[in-house]
């Protein structure tokens, strides 16, 4: 069954402490059921930032970004899918081991508490990114979207549920690595908005059109003087797009 877009959203918590989050989250009561907590509010409010919002009865993709040796992110990520995490993020260039050891954690998680397995995905390149960074700061001499396309390999390989990518290279992933393998499209500006400081965006609509499995949403909603408003006609947006 094809999901509704709500359950295909993330609206961003980027905001510093539990008290603010509690706040945007009531102004989108009822409306949205899943968040994305990144490195602003976890480093504020640590772990218990992921079961408050669990709590409520949202879901959590839990974007630490994880890149360290093997063994510390397979603790990590077992840690993330203990404490109620949807979805967890590793950076796939940590390498082919870090990932496996990344998918080992969730499948154990959810084998021993007997809850359904966090989704594991691999972070390729940052939407903030572009052909000429990679080249000139990283040193990578491949096309971007070959660059993508090549880490989303690895992290199937590796046994990742999917991968975190720009919504340009959606289509060239799905190619890839077929139709089961999840995509999560972040920096994505609704129609009128500014990017900010993201390079590789679309809208709503047209990363639904594209293939991505979920989006996330951040500025556009959380810096709203009316953050549902906003949530309302993104969702309308996704269901034009997959109408």
């Amino acid at each position: 069954m094809m999901q509704k877009p709500r359950d295909r959203l993330f609206v961003a918590l980027d905001v510093d402490d539990l008290k603010s989050a509690d706040m945007l989250m009531n102004r989108m009561q009822g409306l949205v059921s899943q968040y994305k907590l990144g490195a602003q509010l976890l480093t504020a409010a640590g772990p218990e930032a992921v079961m408050h919002v669990r709590r409520r009865g949202s879901g959590v993709s839990y974007d630490a970004k994880f890149h360290d040796i093997p063994n510390t992110v397979e603790t990590a990520v077992t840690n993330a899918c203990r404490i109620g995490a949807t979805i967890v993020n590793v950076h796939t260039s940590g390498g082919s081991d870090m990932m496996t050891a990344a998918a080992r954690a969730a499948r154990d998680v959810a084998k021993k508490l007997r809850q359904p397995k966090t989704l594991v995905l691999g972070v390729t390149l940052l939407t903030s990114l572009t052909q000429g960074m990679l080249g000139q700061e990283l040193g990578v001499r491949r096309a971007l979207v070959n660059q993508v396309v090549h880490l989303a390999r690895l992290a199937q390989a590796a046994g990742l549920d999917g991968v975190v990518a720009s919504p340009h290279e959606i289509k060239a992933i799905r190619k890839a690595c077929g139709p089961r393998f999840v995509i999560l499209t972040p920096g994505i500006r609704p129609a009128g908005h500014a990017r900010g400081d993201q390079k590789r965006t679309l809208t709503p609509g047209q990363a639904m059109a594209a293939g991505a499995d979920y989006i996330v949403v951040g500025r556009p909603v959380y810096r709203a003087p009316d953050p549902a408003q906003v949530v309302r006609s993104i969702y309308q947006e996704m269901e034009d797009a997959l109408a």
